[in-house]
């Protein structure tokens, strides 16, 4: 078969990682290598702004031949050099309330015009398993409605690490990494004030994957302090993570709260890192019964930002430890923003150069480790298997032992 001009589009869609930039770098730059070295005869670049939004609206540019290397840039930014938004294709009415389609329009037909109008060949998606399988939803419909293929490869990012049959989602390591610096600073709060409880609440709906790393790279810079000896407050002690709140974990607050109590009586405070996604149902269970709406996102998800579980759970625990101050702080926003770190940046590269290649052979399908494949190797994972809510290991050895040293009940 002769090669090939291929006419390629990316978007970015859902909240941020740490790797969107370096993907839509990463991707470029292979396809412009596949196009200098002759295996396609042609290359256009093309980026929707906006994620969905600027397919459904139109919104998109063709970025110049000349610009391709200077994308080397993105490697040192966080965020997403093209820009991001939460749309769900199937959600009409959302779609309609936001002035994104017309009265008597469906989503999926607008934005599968825009693609034939484009000449799109192949689009990646870059984002959570949302925003892949829409777009697997919307090459299946350009397939069955217009005869046309549009070849989807996806780049699974999202930091909660919770996406089947994925390994390890791009941006998770960074984001753990970044939260564990940020937490490195607020400890010392811990000093500001007699009997401090501190929540350092850090983000994952579903999945407590992103607090448990992000508690062992604190523990690891942590053991690698060095303290001096009797006479001050502040000790490895002080500064050390008293307990971790995931999903995945039962949380029996009154006895969690005898058990810090001692903590706080020996140290002086009290260091909780609490997934945001724990203990959402009790909450949203209490709003409900209380005649309270529960705010929610277009894909359905509670709202968690408007709930606030930290603030909920810090003044139940204040309570139980006897704290003087409390001080609830989200590393969130601070560690999704981020640049990607080296281990993300290997993991990108190698998923964009595999998926380069798999979208020059037609094949759709979400880049990946494929962890149900011996040797967990690189491939387009077929749309079909791919989904979230995948929980994080609460089992994993290195979990159970970090639990164990903080000395609490698993």
């Amino acid at each position: 078969m002769p090669p090939q001009q291929m006419n390629v589009a990316m978007m970015t869609s859902g909240g941020l990682a740490p790797c969107l930039s370096s993907s839509v770098a990463y991707l470029v730059e292979f396809w412009a290598a596949a196009h200098k070295s002759g295996k396609i005869s042609g290359l256009s670049i093309r980026m929707y702004i906006d994620g969905y939004k600027g397919v459904l609206t139109g919104d998109s540019t063709v970025i110049a031949p000349e610009l391709y290397d200077e994308c080397a840039c993105f490697h040192e930014m966080g965020g997403s050099p093209i820009g991001n938004s939460r749309v769900k294709l199937t959600n009409v009415k959302d779609c309609k309330a936001r002035g994104f389609v017309k009265e008597g329009e469906t989503p999926l037909e607008v934005a599968a015009q825009q693609l034939m109008k484009d000449g799109i060949n192949v689009i990646h998606t870059i984002g959570g398993d949302d925003t892949n399988t829409q777009a697997a939803e919307l090459s299946k419909y350009i397939l069955e409605k217009h005869g046309g293929k549009v070849v989807v490869v996806g780049m699974p990012k999202t930091i909660d690490n919770d996406v089947y049959p994925i390994v390890q989602t791009f941006g998770a390591d960074t984001a753990a990494e970044q939260g564990s610096i940020f937490f490195k600073n607020v400890v010392s709060e811990s000093s500001a004030n007699p009997r401090m409880l501190i929540i350092h609440e850090v983000m994952g709906r579903d999945s407590g994957y992103l607090t448990a790393a992000t508690a062992r790279k604190y523990r690891e810079s942590i053991k690698a302090t060095k303290f001096t000896g009797p006479g001050f407050t502040t000790t490895q002690k002080s500064r050390d993570i008293h307990a971790v709140w995931i999903p995945e974990l039962k949380m029996d607050i009154a006895s969690e709260g005898e058990r810090l109590l001692k903590v706080m009586d020996d140290n002086g405070c009290v260091n909780v890192f609490l997934s945001e996604g724990a203990g959402v149902e009790e909450i949203v269970a209490e709003m409900e019964a209380n005649g309270e709406e529960v705010p929610r996102d277009a894909f359905g998800h509670v709202s968690l930002a408007k709930i606030n579980p930290g603030v909920y759970f810090s003044k139940r625990l204040a309570a139980l430890v006897k704290a003087e101050k409390t001080l609830v702080q989200k590393s969130g926003y601070f560690a999704r923003s981020a640049a990607s770190n080296a281990f993300d940046r290997k993991l990108i590269r190698d998923c964009a150069e595999k998926g380069v290649e798999s979208a020059m052979e037609g094949i759709s399908g979400c880049m990946g480790q494929d962890e149900d494949k011996e040797g967990t190797p690189i491939r387009a994972c077929e749309f079909e298997r791919v989904k979230g809510g995948k929980p994080f290991n609460k089992d994993a050895d290195w979990f159970k032992e970090l639990l164990k040293e903080i000395g609490q009940v698993a």
